[in-house]
Parts: C-alpha cells; sequence; structure tokens
C-alpha cells in the first residue's frame, strides 16, 4: 500500500492490502454478518492499519 504521511506505495501492498479486505469481506459475508457490521469491522481494520503505519514512523523517527 501507500503511507499515510507520505513515502513509496508499491502495487504489490495495495494489491495484498485489497486481498487481505476482499477475503475479510467475504468471510464475513459468509458467517452471515449484516452489512452496516462489516463496514464497521472494515473501518476500525483500516483505523488500526493507519494507527499502525504512524506508530512505526514515529518509532522508526525516534531511533535515528
Amino acid at each position: 500500500g501507500a503511507a499515510v504521511a507520505g513515502g513509496v506505495g508499491t502495487v504489490v501492498g495495495a494489491m495484498v492490502g485489497g486481498l487481505i479486505m476482499a477475503v475479510m469481506s467475504n468471510g464475513m459475508q459468509l458467517m452471515g454478518i449484516d452489512q452496516s457490521t462489516q463496514s464497521v469491522v472494515k473501518g476500525l481494520v483500516l483505523l488500526l492499519a493507519v494507527a499502525f503505519d504512524i506508530y512505526n514512523k514515529r518509532r522508526v523517527g525516534a531511533t535515528r
């Protein structure tokens, strides 16, 4: 994927991110989870991914 605060993204990273979201959506659909709950879960996963990216950027910046 691409970094939130700038940087370089890769096609492979974007494809992996899309694949993860698709598998997660398909799994929740097969489990019978309603659409609104699926949207909330996908939003939370995206927020966690952004928070993790920001945390890693700050941690790497602090060690330099």
